[in-house]
């Protein structure tokens, strides 16, 4: 539908990462038979102030019943389409070591609709050793097995050296997506979307944010040299 398909253009990055929590958060309640909620709650559930989870919403052209809320099951739907949750998937994971090997093992993809379909590697020991049931190939296989079995997302877990040659043997099997875990920037066309999971970085990040606090925390020191509530004196200052 061409209104659909404009309306998630218009949809800013940020903003489809939240629809991913609140679906995850939406589902979660579905479990439990909520049927359902207005956008205060859903907001606190997810993290978020209700003003900019009714804009998130409304991208997806849901603005729930005024004094009712939100039905939960039309939400998870209108979120699924969205998100493109409504169509296949096929994963493949590459590099079957600690980190491939629990990402092929995670129940999370297939029960969120991204079944792992193939998974590869380069070590002989591995190779036809079933890994949460799906046994393990080749690397040079990559393009015959993911157009064989559609695949249409790949996931890098290798050592930086070889993730660009893996990412093109991908690309080459009409793989259209690629979650990188190398910390390598890959180059892909146009078409193809990559995303990138550092998890150094994302500890920079934290660091950062620790950082940050503990300099606040500085700042608040009143002129006597003790800080609000605590009345000890910072050496030195």
């Amino acid at each position: 539908m061409p209104a659909a398909r404009e309306r998630a253009r218009a949809i800013p990055e940020a903003a489809v990462a939240r629809l991913a929590v609140y679906l995850r958060v939406l589902s979660g309640m579905a479990e439990e038979g909520v049927s359902t909620i207005s956008s205060e709650e859903l907001a606190a559930a997810a993290g978020v102030n209700s003003a900019k989870l009714r804009k998130d919403l409304s991208y997806v052209g849901s603005y729930g019943t005024r004094g009712v809320g939100y039905d939960v099951d039309v939400l998870i739907s209108e979120i699924e389409r969205i998100l493109g949750l409504t169509r296949k998937h096929s994963v493949a994971v590459v590099g079957i070591g600690n980190l491939g090997h629990a990402l092929a093992n995670y129940g999370g993809f297939p029960s969120r609709g991204f079944p792992v379909a193939a998974l590869f590697d380069v070590d002989s020991d591995l190779m036809g050793v079933p890994v949460g049931g799906i046994p393990v190939e080749h690397i040079d296989d990559i393009e015959a097995i993911c157009r064989e079995r559609e695949v249409n997302i790949g996931v890098i877990a290798t050592p930086p050296s070889v993730a660009q040659d893996v990412c093109d043997r991908l690309v080459s099997g009409g793989v259209q997506c690629i979650l990188n875990f190398a910390p390598v920037v890959l180059g892909v066309p146009d078409h193809v979307e990559v995303r990138k999971v550092d998890l150094a970085v994302e500890m920079q990040i934290l660091s950062f944010h620790v950082a940050r606090r503990a300099d606040e925390a500085l700042a608040e020191v009143t002129v006597d040299g003790t800080r609000p509530g605590v009345g000890e004196a910072v050496v030195g200052r």
